[in-house]
């Protein structure tokens, strides 16, 4: 049975490929070509992956992902569609339904809402509530360099904390919706905003949100 990671990946490099290399991103300063090069990287080179969370591994993240950069566009795309080598933890399904559901979800988004052209997708319910639950698990870590209070609310009423402070604001949107705006994609993310306008402001603004 497919998993969602395995779909969203799937959608993935399909959408690399009809863009192209050279298509514009979410991502500040990255193009198609640059978000490939960094999924591959984070799947099949761990030993220069670290250097996205700790900052003494970055130089060789560098050297690594510029690399992957060069290599010919179908070859990382192919090497996105087919997953991981088995020697990565990623290999393992639940490994790869656990950390990459919301990667591929966020980066399929980044591509898509680039282009001038884009229109919503419409996701199953069971898809929601798998965003859901993974938000629920990592909304304080994104959430922790928030300048204002920020609670993360569904339509249904449910809702997670992911900073506590004051003033606070309340984010309210679909489960796919709200994970982007956690992610750092505010300016992206189809929800509605509710609290102190200079609060909301400086919410959107911010460059502090996700990883």
């Amino acid at each position: 049975m497919s998993t969602h990671a395995k779909r969203e990946r799937l959608l993935l490099a399909d959408l690399l490929e009809t863009t192209g290399p050279e298509a514009p991103t979410l991502c500040e300063g990255w193009t198609t070509r640059d978000l490939a090069a960094h999924v591959v990287v984070r799947e099949r080179r761990p030993d220069a992956a670290g250097g996205m969370l700790v900052k003494q591994l970055a130089a060789r993240l560098e050297r690594v992902t510029a690399e992957f950069t060069a290599k010919p566009y179908e070859e990382l795309i192919q090497l996105i569609r087919t997953g991981p080598p088995r020697f990565s933890p990623f290999s393992l399904k639940q490994v790869d339904e656990l950390s990459n559901t919301v990667e591929f979800y966020v980066h399929t988004e980044d591509v898509r809402r680039a282009q001038p052209d884009w229109t919503p997708r419409e996701l199953d319910p069971v898809f929601q509530d798998a965003l859901w639950s993974r938000l629920e698990r990592s909304a304080r870590l994104m959430g922790r360099g928030a300048p204002t209070g920020l609670v993360l609310r569904r339509p249904d009423g449910q809702t997670v904390v992911a900073h506590r402070g004051t003033p606070v604001v309340t984010v309210t949107g679909e489960p796919s919706e709200l994970v982007l705006f956690a992610y750092g994609r505010q300016s992206a993310a189809e929800v509605e905003l509710d609290g102190d306008e200079d609060a909301i402001a400086k919410l959107r603004e911010t460059g502090q949100l996700g990883i």
